[in-house]
């Protein structure tokens, strides 16, 4: 089995390579990333790509001729992968979220793969205060991230056949430890500030519903997409457990009570959150019930705080910090080595 990860150097991906790696042992393992979070390792640990075969740096907008040559499966994680980089390079997260993943999914077909894996995201729901949402609901994307996901959706199902496979896991938010951390997902940033500051301020009145899942399990449910026998020639489904369904000042106190000496601080008078949906994952228990989420919120807190201070972490201002994806972005640009439209300049205009 020859599969390819696109996007392979972000936060998930490490993962997932670790993952295919250790259950898939004989397969070939090929990695692409234009490589903007390359850098972004959480500590001095091995680089995660020893685990592949074969590392492409290259652009997704610009994807080479013959590398899916023989690729059975790809697994597409490449993205402008969240909603403040979304609003500020709204653009870009078109070209590359929807109008590039569709592209290389065509070439893929024509290549001759059998499988493609999308990285979805139960955001497409939006604001959904009115019962937990299935695939058959109606999505409501609230921002250009989540519609970069639907229109992709929409498109790759439009290729799907007999001897084209598509899979779109709606994965829940993502949390939990990686060999190149974010900071900028709601758990991951409750446990940073109860470590740093011991106190987790709340930005929205901490209603908001957010399903969740650990960034293991979501390695654990691609490698059931990249393999599946159910589910049909095109299978969009959510990807999570219902356990995981918490509103966020829940989340807080999770963390405060597995932190002592937290204090949680919720700004009851904000607005509200737009992004806020319960998730039915009744189908995906149903078609995958061998890879089901296993990882506990309690033990995911755990795992980011042993983490955390695996790495004597002790950045209070974080937020400010490279551990913030946008940040990273922003600086590339503002050095010369991103162009505004996010792509790698010249050496000679590297500082």
């Amino acid at each position: 089995m020859r599969i390819l990860i696109t996007g392979n150097l972000g936060y998930i991906g490490p993962v997932v390579v670790s993952h295919l790696r250790s259950v898939l042992p004989n397969a070939e393992l090929a990695g692409f990333d234009a490589g903007w979070f390359a850098h972004c390792l959480a500590g001095p640990i091995r680089l995660p790509e020893t685990g592949l075969d074969v590392q492409y740096f290259e652009d997704l907008r610009e994807f080479p001729d013959g590398i899916l040559d023989g690729i059975d499966t790809v697994v597409n994680l490449a993205a402008v992968s969240n909603d403040p980089m979304g609003k500020r390079f709204e653009a870009v997260t078109a070209e590359i979220n929807h109008a590039a993943g569709v592209e290389l999914a065509k070439r893929a077909k024509k290549a001759g793969v059998r499988r493609f894996v999308f990285a979805s995201s139960c955001s497409v729901y939006g604001w959904a205060e009115d019962g937990a949402r299935t695939e058959q609901s109606t999505t409501a994307p609230e921002t250009a991230y989540a519609r970069s996901k639907v229109d992709t959706e929409n498109d790759l199902a439009k290729l799907a056949g007999p001897d084209f496979q598509v899979t779109c896991l709606r994965f829940a938010t993502a949390c939990g430890m990686s060999p190149r951390l974010r900071l900028d997902l709601v758990l991951n940033d409750f446990v940073a500030a109860a470590l740093t500051a011991k106190k987790i301020t709340v930005l929205s009145d901490g209603t908001p519903w957010r399903p969740l899942i650990h960034v293991r399990d979501m390695a654990r449910a691609i490698e059931w997409a990249a393999q599946r026998m159910d589910g049909g020639d095109c299978l969009i489904v959510n990807t999570g457990c219902d356990n995981w369904n918490h509103q966020v000042r829940d989340l807080a106190e999770a963390v405060a009570k597995a932190i002592p000496g937290t204090a949680v601080e919720i700004n009851t008078d904000a607005a509200p959150d737009r992004r806020s949906y319960r998730v039915d994952f009744s189908l995906f228990k149903e078609l995958a019930p061998s890879h089901q989420p296993h990882i506990t919120l309690p033990a995911a807190i755990a795992d980011l705080e042993a983490g955390l201070r695996g790495m004597d972490f002790a950045e209070a201002n974080f937020r400010e910090s490279n551990w913030m994806r946008l940040n990273v972005l922003a600086g590339h640009v503002e050095r010369g080595a991103l162009s505004p439209g996010l792509r790698w300049q010249s050496e000679a205009k590297v500082g």
